[in-house]
């Protein structure tokens, strides 16, 4: 995805772009890439180059998060050849998830408190199909 605003400005709260924003957009990416593919195929692609920009924005090794996937090779391999193309898409989203982090160290978190809120906001947009 391109942005008219960089990561960096989303992590100095310089530009407004919530987790919900990024699932949206990039729900629309993989709609625009995957053309004609049943809405089932969608979401599953959806979900998976998802959960790979998540994984790989918290930190996770590839070969960790793949292995969650090792039943499935095709998803694996799709995964592999996709990944090198998500760079800017997980460096948004971590950063993203930094700037949920700060906002509530500023509002008075402390830092294990905000990361834990983050990490609860993140289930429940992830849960709600934001």
């Amino acid at each position: 995805m391109e942005w008219e605003f960089t990561a960096e400005q989303v992590v100095k709260g310089e530009a407004d772009y919530r987790l919900e924003d990024f699932r949206r957009d990039l729900g629309e990416e993989v709609h625009m890439n995957l053309g004609p593919a049943d809405a089932r195929q969608q979401l599953r692609a959806f979900s998976l180059i998802y959960d790979l920009c998540y994984a790989l924005a918290t930190h996770r090794e590839l070969d960790e998060f793949l292995a969650a996937h090792a039943y499935d090779p095709p998803a694996c391999q799709f995964l592999r050849e996709i990944q090198p193309l998500m760079s800017g898409n997980v460096d948004m989203l971590g950063a993203i998830l930094q700037r949920m982090i700060m906002d509530g160290v500023e509002a008075g978190m402390d830092l294990e408190h905000a990361v834990a809120e983050t990490a609860a906001r993140h289930r429940k947009a992830v849960n709600a199909g934001a």
